[in-house]
């Protein structure tokens, strides 16, 4: 099998590069030497009016972003990921602003007087709340992701029903019953054990950084889970052995492969997320990997993705999760592959061209 080539930007000398660009300042400058000369001219009413044109000019011509985060979330990924595209959108032109979500909520939508008198024309969302995201989509925003998309990969099951009969190959799954009682179903995890056999995983529906992922052994630590589980939406899924420690996570942009990088586990834990001490090799993606990648990415109509491959028993891939939100701080270091010029130039086009 061969492997793609990365056709993106190379992190250079610009990776350190901070906000202070000639397109961030050229306006303020130019503004700035305009009211200089208003000063200096104020008497003439012709060069009064000819200033303000420009600075009327100058300001309808900017263009602007938001970048909106979770109003309690304070991992330093996040941060990392609005400087970095702040830093990179800066190239072409665009000013990226941050908000925190709960300065936007109002009743069962959002503050728009907040967001509407700075004329944003699109706004990169880096949280998971679904109901901002369409109420803001309702107020005519363009998002990065889009709302439906963010509700599809940060619902584990919602993923794979979308996912169902495309054509991607992902491990045997069941959803579990929702529960409202306190006593949990012994007859059904007869049959779910007889179904996966052990170990098998166990996931909540909702989760990021590994968290909420349990290899359960035996009769006994899955009637001891899904007793912990039992009023949380989760799923049950057959494991992958052959990829015990060990996946892809591939970053697409605009449904493309833009880099890639496998993730092992160094502490003898299943899951090797780079959150939980997993670390990562950057080696040649074989085709096989890039295009579920891709197909995935485009099935679920993802603007930007990190997308988990699992490993099969032929080196076959199967599909793992879709992370709309996924952090780009450690393949960014481990690869050299400029991820956030590679986003800003998809949003740029999409906004712009």
């Amino acid at each position: 099998m061969s492997s793609k080539p990365f056709l993106v930007t190379k992190i250079g000398p610009s990776f350190s590069f901070t906000s202070f660009s000639i397109f961030d300042v050229s306006r303020k400058v130019v503004i700035g030497i305009i009211f200089v000369f208003m000063s200096l001219f104020y008497h003439n009413y012709v060069h009064f009016n000819f200033f303000i044109f420009l600075i009327i000019l100058i300001s309808v011509n900017m263009k602007k972003g938001l970048a909106i985060v979770n109003n309690f979330i304070t991992y330093p990924q996040v941060s990392y990921f609005y400087s970095r595209m702040k830093e990179e959108l800066v190239f072409f032109d665009v000013t990226l602003d941050l908000k925190k979500s709960g300065d936007l909520k109002e009743g069962i939508g959002v503050n728009c007087s907040l967001l509407k008198k700075d004329n944003y024309d699109f706004i990169l969302y880096l949280d998971k709340d679904p109901y901002i995201a369409d109420a803001l989509e309702k107020e005519g925003y363009r998002l990065f992701n889009k709302s439906s998309s963010i509700a599809i990969c940060d619902d584990k099951m919602k993923t794979y029903l979308a996912l169902k009969n495309k054509g991607i190959n992902f491990p045997y799954t069941e959803s579990a019953p929702l529960n409202y009682t306190e006593i949990i179903d012994k007859d059904y995890l007869k049959i779910i054990s007889t179904n996966m056999g052990f170990p098998l995983i166990i996931k909540t529906n909702y989760g990021s950084l590994g968290k909420g992922v349990f290899l359960i052994k035996d009769s006994e630590e899955l009637e001891k889970m899904e007793q912990k589980l039992i009023h949380a939406p989760h799923i049950f899924q057959k494991f992958i052995n052959s990829s015990f420690g060990q996946d892809f996570r591939i970053i697409t942009i605009g449904g493309k492969y833009v880099a890639g990088m496998k993730r092992i586990s160094k502490n003898g834990d299943f899951r090797s997320n780079i959150a939980l001490g997993g670390e990562a090799q950057i080696i040649p993606i074989e085709n096989p990997y890039i295009e579920m990648a891709e197909k995935v990415s485009q099935l679920l109509e993802l603007d930007y993705a990190g997308i988990d491959i699992l490993i099969g028993n032929n080196n076959e891939p199967i599909f793992c999760e879709a992370n709309s939100n996924a952090f780009f701080q450690g393949i960014e270091k481990y690869s050299g592959v400029n991820i956030a010029r590679e986003y800003a130039k998809h949003i740029f086009n999409k906004i712009y061209k």
